[in-house]
């Protein structure tokens, strides 16, 4: 008996290729969505990694400096050029600032540059606030110091010096490691725009270094003094009393005494909103030399102080203060930057480039606080 059997051309139907093919897209939307959701928690994570970055790197230098404010030279400050015609003294500031140092004046009316100078509102408004600046002196700690005057003047030692009967100059040996340096130990020679620190066992004087030869450091009033630190002529200048230039009678001092030199740093933190326009910047500044930018990019630099009166001995005034000098009214006392014993420090960083995600920058921001170790100390004893 005769049989017959059906069959078709081999494929699919157009049913089984439809389903198939939606199957297909579905995987595939499925897989392409977990890609995407990948390379964006890798973006958000990446611009995290990059605002925090720049957040460690400038708060890390900027607490260091904080903490070697006022080494050596002391919570007092250091004694400044006072009288009639003395001119102000610059201050390192954000570009196209023009800032002067605040000064405070003593019991004894001396002029003092504050170790510890606040700059409250002084550098450029970013988002809609403005940010402050402060300016930290310090002894470079890689710097021996010179001894005036020397123990044999015919044959001084490395470190030993001579001022010059006017106080504009100092003579050392050819030899000097001020002069000529030391790399063994890491120590640069003296420049042009150095600063020196002179301390006496009762007073101090800052000086710029305007120029240099063999066996010489000179310190002129000339354009190269930018601070104008070095004023001659001024009525009350402290080297020329601690040279007995211009001894005031309660307080003589013989030009034998001795005086020791220090290499002093001032550094200065600010904003530049500036140099890359629309990218701030936390910036660096060594005395008036090339400004070193840290980090960005910086949307905030908030500083504030904890202060301690030196009349009301050991009380801390409770709230954190931003402008100096202030005056409470209700206590009646008035604060100064003399009296700075703890900074309190915020700074607010956003990534360099927009977040995919959000469309919009990653931030972050630290607080932290910092005992200024050398301004630390507080007599718990008022005496009379």
């Amino acid at each position: 008996m005769a049989t017959s059997t059906t069959s078709r051309e081999s494929g699919f139907t157009i049913t089984e290729l439809l389903v198939t093919t939606t199957i297909m897209m579905l995987v595939m939307s499925g897989a392409l969505t977990t890609f995407r959701n990948a390379l964006t928690i890798n973006d958000s994570a990446s611009q995290l990694a990059d605002a925090n970055q720049n957040l460690r790197a400038g708060t890390n230098q900027l607490i260091r400096d904080l903490m070697m404010a006022g080494r050596i030279i002391g919570a007092e400050g250091i004694s400044m050029p006072s009288g009639a015609g003395v001119v102000a003294f610059n201050r390192p500031g954000p570009p196209g600032s023009s800032l002067t140092f605040p000064l405070i004046v003593d019991a004894d009316t001396t002029l003092n540059l504050p170790s510890l100078s606040t700059g409250f509102g002084l550098g450029p408004v970013i988002t809609g606030s403005a940010t402050d600046t402060v300016t930290i002196m310090t002894i470079d700690e890689f710097t021996p110091t010179i001894s005036t005057p020397p123990t044999n003047a015919a044959a001084p030692t490395v470190t030993e010096a001579t001022i010059a009967p006017d106080g504009q100059s100092l003579t050392l040996p050819a030899t000097s490691l001020w002069l000529a340096g030391d790399a063994v130990n890491d120590t640069q020679p003296i420049q042009v725009g150095d600063l020196v620190f002179f301390k006496s066992p009762t007073a101090n004087a800052i000086q710029t270094v305007t120029s240099k030869d063999a066996t010489h450091i000179y310190f002129a009033s000339d354009a190269h003094d930018w601070f104008h630190f070095n004023q001659p002529n001024a009525p009350v200048r402290p080297l020329a009393i601690m040279k007995g230039l211009a001894v005031p009678a309660a307080d003589p001092w013989p030009s034998t005494s001795p005086v020791t030199l220090f290499r002093a740093l001032m550094i200065t933190y600010y904003v530049d909103n500036t140099t890359v326009a629309g990218t701030p910047r936390l910036t660096r500044v060594v005395n008036h030399l090339t400004p070193q930018a840290l980090a960005g990019v910086v949307e905030d630099l908030d500083l504030t102080y904890d202060l301690v009166s030196g009349e009301t001995n050991p009380v801390t005034y409770a709230t954190a203060i931003t402008s100096l000098p202030y005056t409470d009214a209700v206590a009646g006392v008035t604060y100064n930057s003399n009296q700075v014993r703890k900074v309190n420090i915020h700074v607010g960083v956003r990534s360099e480039v927009l977040s995919k995600p959000a469309q919009d920058f990653v931030r972050n921001h630290i607080s932290t606080s910092v005992a200024v170790r050398s301004l630390a100390s507080v007599d718990r004893y008022k005496t009379q």
